[in-house]
């Protein structure tokens, strides 16, 4: 998975579709989230699990444990073959899961005329719905950001024909099984299961050409994620 993904409905339209009966206890805004070209480092919204119900908050997106911090920049992914048993992420699993909702990622392929040369597309599910990618963070409560904050996206391997866009794709789960994640009175090894085993295939999913405006971060509006043909007629 390369590092860009898109969450731009109001948070409110995540909400409804993963837990519609389930209390948020913080407040969230009910405009759109509009963030159509979401970068490493940047701070997201993602929904984790709290005493009262579930909480949105906004949190830096990777994550490094104290002893790692400052060799290289924080990893925003983790793979679900290692994050399980690894010392990279142990103070995170099990207890640190949240989600990370979304409307589909990004991934660049390689031109095969010229491999200087990368093409973009998004991919998103078929069924235009919410997805929700397994995570883990560290979160500490306060008014004010802590540097000690952040989270990590799991991956896991491609199948199919998917495997011609990127090897890897964000564990992506279905709303019934990203409930069971983020419910705190999920096993440790339901947890495990949910990760190994319920990531959604690629036949869920659809994927196509972008302009190639979304590899400068600074970009953002809905042109990013629209069709390439759609996006040239729009600057016609």
């Amino acid at each position: 998975m390369c590092g860009r993904y898109s969450i731009y409905e109001p948070m409110d339209h995540y909400l409804k579709e993963l837990a519609p009966k389930q209390l948020v206890i913080n407040g969230y805004d009910l405009w759109p989230v509009e963030r159509y070209n979401v970068a490493p480092s940047t701070r997201v919204e993602i929904i984790r699990p709290v005493r009262e119900g579930l909480s949105v908050d906004k949190i830096k997106w990777g994550w490094a444990p104290f002893w790692a911090k400052g060799k290289r920049p924080d990893p925003i992914n983790a793979r679900v073959e290692t994050v399980i048993t690894g010392k990279f992420f142990n103070r995170l699993w099990p207890n640190g899961r949240v989600l990370a909702p979304a409307n589909g990622w990004f991934e660049w392929v390689k031109d095969e005329e010229d491999p200087k040369k990368k093409q973009p597309y998004f991919i998103t599910l078929k069924e235009q719905i919410p997805m929700f990618f397994a995570g883990l963070a560290e979160v500490h409560e306060g008014l004010e950001p802590d540097d000690r904050d952040g989270f990590v996206i799991i991956i896991a391997a491609s199948d199919q024909g998917m495997v011609d866009i990127h090897d890897r794709k964000p564990l992506v789960l279905a709303p019934e099984h990203a409930r069971e994640w983020v419910d705190p009175g999920t096993s440790p090894k339901r947890a495990r299961e949910l990760a190994l085993e319920h990531c959604r295939p690629a036949t869920d999913f659809h994927w196509y050409k972008v302009a190639k405006d979304v590899g400068n971060v600074r970009n953002q509006g809905s042109h990013l994620v629209q069709p390439l043909s759609l996006a040239s007629d729009a600057d016609d």
